[in-house]
Order: structure tokens, then sequence, then C-alpha cells
């Protein structure tokens, strides 16, 4: 049966919409509840948060394998993935496998009340970054994006914050300044200079978050440091830097999430997208 959003959404007076990253959630559960309730706690939790928000809209952004276009651009991306559980114990591998299989349950119990997106080989980054991009077009006014990953930070602006399940905080453009010391324009440049070691993205040599604020408050982007470059300096961490102008690019590609969401998630999926919602493409 075909998906009607406006038959499902939960009956509300706001114009506020809930963004869930699907696995995200649900690693909160993994090692705390039997396998018979994960599901059923998992769409209560959702619905009471969209609650809490006054959210007249859920929808799930659902990750499905890694990203092949990023795979693409550069291969190694989330290439440690299986290193990290090559010492898994027989025992503990039955469980990572029983977990996502109570995972794809809970997403067809949700399925049944609210939108979930999920494609294969895109994820659920690329998809709520999508909803953030063309949030007029979709007529998502208000967005409340549900996630402890950090990457989702990248799409915080104005009518769009971000709740971590983890922390138990929410992130806004009005408290950003709680959370950084520098601009939330910024908070790309700080990524492509850091790198990130979760999905084997390599930053540069001997800097670290503390040097990378430093040099995204001294200059007005990643891409500006980039074209300054190479940048004379007695100091030692900014010989990676200078050596390795071509990887602020790959970086810049590869977390820009705004940019190049479309990209990858890609032209059929998005008209799948388009579809549910009932947007000509």
């Amino acid at each position: 049966m075909a998906f009607n959003f406006k038959d499902k959404i939960v009956p509300k007076d706001s114009n506020n919409t809930l963004i869930v990253d699907g696995l995200n959630i649900a690693f909160r559960w993994k090692h705390t509840l039997q396998w018979n309730t994960f599901r059923y706690e998992f769409e209560r939790t959702i619905e009471s948060i969209a609650n809490s928000y006054n959210s007249n809209k859920i929808i799930i952004a659902a990750d499905w394998g890694a990203s092949s276009y990023r795979k693409k651009l550069y291969p190694d991306y989330k290439g440690d993935r299986k290193d990290k559980y090559k010492d898994q114990t027989e025992e503990d591998k039955i469980k990572f496998e029983e977990f996502f299989e109570e995972y794809e349950k809970a997403l067809e119990l949700v399925a049944n009340r609210h939108m979930v997106l999920r494609y294969e080989n895109v994820e659920a980054d690329d998809i709520a970054a999508h909803l953030v991009k063309h949030r007029k077009q979709y007529e998502l006014e208000n967005i409340w994006m549900i996630s402890s990953d950090g990457d989702w930070h990248l799409m915080i602006q104005e009518g769009v914050s971000q709740f971590s399940w983890r922390s138990r905080k929410e992130i806004t453009v009005e408290n950003w300044s709680e959370h950084y010391n520098f601009p939330i324009e910024k908070f790309l440049s700080y990524k492509v200079i850091l790198g990130d070691s979760g999905d084997n993205i390599p930053g540069f040599a001997q800097i670290g978050p503390k040097r990378a604020e430093a040099l995204v408050n001294q200059y007005a982007s990643a891409l500006e440091i980039h074209d300054a470059l190479p940048i004379d300096s007695k100091y030692k961490f900014m010989d990676d830097l200078n050596k390795n102008p071509d990887r602020i690019l790959l970086n810049y590609e590869l977390m820009s999430l705004l940019d190049y969401c479309d990209d990858a998630i890609g032209k059929e999926n998005i008209q799948d997208i388009r579809g549910k919602f009932d947007i000509p493409w």
C-alpha cells in the first residue's frame, strides 16, 4: 500500500516536524532491552519525543549501508568498521545480528504510523540534510532533529534544531555558543580540518580540536585556508596541512551534507521522497 503522509501524521496544531536518526536512536537499547520489547519501546520513545516538541509530523531517516557516493570519492570511507568488530566473540556477533533483526522489525512497526525514508547505500545524514535543504518545498516549517550524531550539527539553522538523546541536550542557533567557541557557520570548516575518525576521514597530523578551532577562527573558512597554503609558520603542526591541501577539498566534499546530500541520495530516490510528500517531480 502506498504511504499517504497526510493520513499518517500525528494530529496536532503545530507546524513542528521531528526527523529521527533511526539507527542512532536504536543503539540506545542495544544492551538494555529484551528483544521482545525493543520495537515497541522504539516507537513509544519516538512518539513521546514528538509529543514533547508538539510535532505534528514524524519522519524516520534510516541508514541502509555506507554511502556509495562517498565510497566512490574516497574508497577508505568507513573502511575501518570491519576492523572494529574483527575481535568479536561468537556470542557478541550473534547478539549484534539479533539487534539488527529487531531493528528491522522496529522500522516495520513505525512505518505503519509514520514516514520511514530509507534507501540502499544512502545514509540517514543525507536524507535529513535533503529534508532540511528543501524544507520550504516539503512544508517543514520548524524541525527538531533527534540524534546524538555530531554530524547533524551541520544542519542546525534558524528553524532547525537538534536534541541529543544521549546527552539530553538541545543544540540550537540560540545556544550554539554554549557548545562551541566559533560561529555556527564555521562548524563545517572545523570538521574539515579536524577530520572524522568515526568515518575514517583523516584530518591533519598534530591538529586536534583546539588547533582546528584556532585555525577556523583565524580564517574565514577551510576553503580560505586551502587557498592560503602553503602557510609560512614556525609551528610543526602546519607541516601536514601545507603538504596536503587537496585533503581539505576532499574532506569538504565528504562532509558538507547540505551541499552534497542530493548527489548522495540520487535522483531516483529523491523522486520517491517527493512522491511521498505529493510534490510533483
